[in-house]
């Protein structure tokens, strides 16, 4: 992932101000879950006003998911485990994130295919995570194992995900994910497979 897209560079000046505080990397992540888990659960309500507040839960969840990691480089404070648990926080916010999605769309057209979208959606993108760091150990260093374009790194597209829900248009959004992420992920594997042999 690169360190310096739009959301890391709209981030910034919160987490100069964040560097002078008390607060560790590692409560930033943790608010990011927090965050990422209330969203979840907000969108599972399905109600319009519970939907509209996920909406801003998920939009502080990724903006907090961009700020831990430049929180720990601004201060020194980079470590493995930072590292690790950035990613286990990132998996389990992402997840919930798409399965409160699927819930809270139960009632409507989608009927009782939205959960199980939801569930797919999110279990395609989890795997992807975890496949991308795979590759991101097969990287040489200074290059992105996924690379973005135009400032913006490819999971920077979960930032859609507030002005949706305010909109309410997460049912087409849920569809389109539960059908991209596991088409993204086979050539993402693919190539993942490919670094392996070559390594």
């Amino acid at each position: 992932m690169s360190h310096g897209t739009w959301a890391h560079r709209a981030i910034m000046p919160a987490v100069r101000v964040l560097a002078k505080t008390p607060a560790t990397p590692n409560q930033v992540t943790t608010a990011r879950l927090l965050t990422g888990l209330a969203a979840a659960a907000a969108f599972a309500v399905g109600t319009e006003g519970w939907t509209s507040a996920g909406g801003v839960l998920c939009l502080i969840s990724m903006l907090l998911d961009r700020a831990d990691g430049q929180l720990a480089r601004l201060t020194g404070r980079t470590s493995a485990w930072g590292h690790d648990y950035d990613l286990i926080a990132d998996n389990i916010a992402t997840t919930a994130l798409f399965i409160g999605i699927g819930l809270g769309l139960r009632d409507g057209a989608l009927g009782l295919w939205a959960p199980v979208l939801g569930v797919l959606a999110g279990a395609s993108i989890t795997t992807i995570f975890w496949v991308v760091e795979r590759i991101e150990a097969l990287t040489p260093p200074g290059r992105d194992a996924i690379p973005g374009a135009a400032g913006f790194d490819p999971d920077d597209l979960l930032f859609v995900v507030a002005p949706l829900a305010w909109l309410g248009w997460l049912s087409p959004f849920l569809i389109v994910a539960a059908i991209g992420a596991p088409l993204f992920l086979i050539p993402t594997a693919i190539y993942w497979r490919k670094l392996r042999r070559r390594d």
